[in-house]
């Protein structure tokens, strides 16, 4: 293990904790603010990143891709939360995990009806390819470093939205008590449909930006919805501190366990063994944090008791 290789990793496992925050923090908005429990939330992730690959064909523009999929999964969100999201508010968590798992379905083959079964591919812009370099000589790609700096201002800006402004003080008195702000005026349905598309467009966002790095297929959401779940345990339900700890949290803890932890063992077992104990380990150390956290801390790192 070089200096070099740790520090790459380490930006690897900040730039995979910002794209999981963009996940993360519509995700606790809306069970925080709503109590509802969405699985449909990956399926947004997705529709953004499909938008952002088919605007790119047309266009050719980047910049254009990303708009496009901010509008695609905000407009899709605002649409589900109206439809279909506001008739489960009253409903047990049950039949919300049954109709937004039928969403997922929805989502999945109506994508594959647009787009075909085949991955789609949305290219770096050459204006963001290549390496830069970081003191100590670290070459770096350029188009991850301006994911983590853009995550990170949209995480300041998120939290900038919900301490000092209008909306974002009937966020957080909607979370603390529904009834009340209803009562006070406050149209609670306009409210929760706002969320529901902040949400979806961040989302949305995430899917489009990590579509340059990988390829954009039916289905891609689903795997980093089930590690938006654990970030917003891990954070504490509600808190959008909570969702940015647990995402770097996570990020830091699945990126470097799968690149070292192969090497550990490498040096402690046989080393025909050692790829697959470091490698299933490494699987494992997002979920053993989360279990650790929770023990000693049930509600998470800043959720309320």
């Amino acid at each position: 293990m070089t200096f070099l290789l740790l520090i790459e990793q380490i930006l690897n496992g900040l730039q995979f904790g910002v794209m999981l925050f963009l996940m993360a923090a519509g995700l606790t908005l809306v069970f925080g603010v709503m109590g509802l429990i969405n699985l449909a939330h990956g399926s947004l992730y997705m529709v953004g990143a499909f938008a952002a690959a088919a605007v790119a064909a047309s266009t050719g523009s980047f910049l254009l891709a990303l708009a496009g999929a901010l509008a695609a999964a905000a407009a899709a969100g605002a649409v589900v939360e109206i439809l279909v999201i506001r008739r489960l508010y009253a409903r047990d968590h049950l039949d919300q995990v049954l109709a937004t798992f039928a969403l997922i379905l929805i989502f999945s083959e109506g994508t594959r009806w647009l787009f075909g079964s085949f991955p789609l591919y949305l290219d770096v812009p050459s204006w963001l390819a290549g390496p830069v370099t970081l003191p100590g000589s670290i070459q770096y790609p350029l188009y991850r470093l301006v994911i983590i700096i853009a995550g990170l201002v949209i995480a300041a800006g998120l939290f900038a939205l919900i301490s000092r402004t209008r909306i974002g003080i009937q966020i957080r008195a909607g979370e603390a008590d529904r009834e009340m702000i209803a009562a006070l005026g406050i149209d609670i349905s306009r409210l929760y449909t706002v969320i529901f598309a902040l949400g979806a467009a961040l989302a949305g966002l995430a899917g489009a930006l990590v579509g340059a790095i990988q390829s954009v297929q039916v289905g891609m959401g689903e795997p980093v919805l089930i590690l938006a779940f654990v970030v917003i345990v891990i954070g504490g339900i509600g808190s959008i501190k909570g969702a940015l700890v647990g995402s770097l949290l996570v990020g830091l803890t699945d990126t470097l366990g799968k690149v070292f932890l192969p090497q550990l063992f490498g040096l402690m077992l046989d080393p025909s063994a050692a790829t697959t104990v470091g490698a299933s380990l490494a699987s494992m150390l997002i979920y053993i944090l989360m279990a650790g956290i929770l023990i000693m801390r049930p509600s998470g790192l800043f959720g309320s008791a």
